[in-house]
This record gives structure tokens, C-alpha cells and sequence, in this order.
């Protein structure tokens, strides 16, 4: 980020909003060394710290998805926020985002609407598709990464990521809908990015 970029965050922000952006600055500077496994550990551990924010309260709207830099100089969000942080970083220290969906799911326990990033790690045998590997499931609620075979509690409706969009099956691969700026939330999130990087 520029001089200028950081300077207007932390006159938005205060003060604290560039400590939190300074480390993870470094924080992408330290990750891509790493190997991917350590890199989602470190990501998952980082964003997880953030207080979450119920979007109403924190935005003054009913529907909100912050961009990271929003996200980590406000020091808070949804679950939206939490996951597309995740998936942003992590494409940026090099974790390929085809690996990677931003899943809509209903937590069980909570009875409600929910937001998690799931990664497919690479496929053991040549020939496999990525997503024929089970997804990892990367969660605000919950500090540990599991095996989404292990999160009994959350339930897929939906996923999607740069290259396209899908509805979760319970038995066998997930069904293509489209293409992921079919969700409008996304494409008008992509756009705002593109505009804070200026």
C-alpha cells in the first residue's frame, strides 16, 4: 500500500488501523516461503484475532462484504469478512485460487447463515481433479482446520471463487451454476479493491 493509502486508512481508522496493517504487511512477506499447509495454519491464526462484527453495527448496512484492507483497519467483521480476508491473502503468498471457494453454509448450532473458505489441497495421483481431494475447511468459529467431513455443525449450500460458481451436493461433485461475478456481492467487492489499490 501506498503513503497515501495508509495515511487515509488511519485518518478513517485511527491510529491502531496501521499497526494492524503494518503486520500483515508482514505477514505476506513471510508466508511465501512457506509451504502451503504452514501458510493456511498462519492466515487461519492471523484473521481469527479480529473481533467479529455483526455488519448492521459495524457498517450501518444489513449486507456488508469488506475488502481485507477494510476488514483488518476497522479491526473487525462478519463471517463474509473472515473468509474473503483468508482467500485474498492466501492467493496472495501464492496459494492458487482454483484451490481455494469461499463456501456458503448454514451453522447448524447457530441455526443461521454462514461464511467459510474452504481449500482442496492438491490431488495425491496425477489425473485427479483438485476438488476430487477433500476440502479443508478454514472458519472463524472455529481455530482449528479440519477436514469438512469433520464439521458435522456446517452444512454447504453454495461456493464459489474467481472462476466459478457452485451448488453443494451431499453425495458426489458439486453442480456448476456460473461464473463467480454471477454474485453480485463479489463483482462490486472485486471492483472495490481494484479502486483502494489505486
Amino acid at each position: 500500500m501506498s503513503q497515501q493509502v495508509l495515511t487515509r486508512l488511519v485518518s478513517t481508522y485511527g491510529g491502531d488501523a496501521l499497526g494492524r496493517l503494518l503486520a500483515w504487511s508482514s505477514l505476506l512477506e513471510e508466508l511465501p516461503r512457506l509451504p502451503e499447509r504452514q501458510k493456511l495454519e498462519r492466515v487461519n491464526r492471523f484473521f481469527n484475532t479480529l473481533a467479529f462484527v455483526p455488519d448492521d453495527e459495524h457498517w450501518q448496512q444489513e449486507d456488508y462484504w469488506a475488502t481485507p484492507v477494510e476488514f483488518i483497519a476497522s479491526d473487525g467483521g462478519d463471517c463474509e469478512d473472515f473468509a474473503i480476508a483468508k482467500f485474498f491473502t492466501l492467493k496472495a503468498v501464492g496459494v492458487p485460487s482454483e484451490a481455494m471457494r469461499l463456501a456458503y453454509v448454514k451453522a447448524l448450532t447457530l441455526d443461521q447463515a454462514h461464511m467459510v473458505l474452504v481449500y482442496y489441497p492438491p490431488a495425491p495421483s496425477e489425473g485427479e481433479s483438485t476438488q476430487s481431494a477433500e476440502p479443508l475447511v478454514l472458519d472463524n468459529l472455529v481455530d482449528e482446520i479440519l477436514p469438512a467431513s469433520s464439521r458435522k455443525d456446517l452444512l454447504p449450500v453454495y461456493s464459489f471463487n474467481g472462476e466459478g460458481l457452485w451448488q453443494a451436493r451431499s453425495q458426489g461433485q458439486d453442480v456448476r451454476l456460473g461464473r463467480g461475478e454471477d454474485v453480485l456481492m463479489w463483482k462490486t467487492l472485486i471492483e472495490r479493491i481494484k479502486l483502494q489499490e489505486k
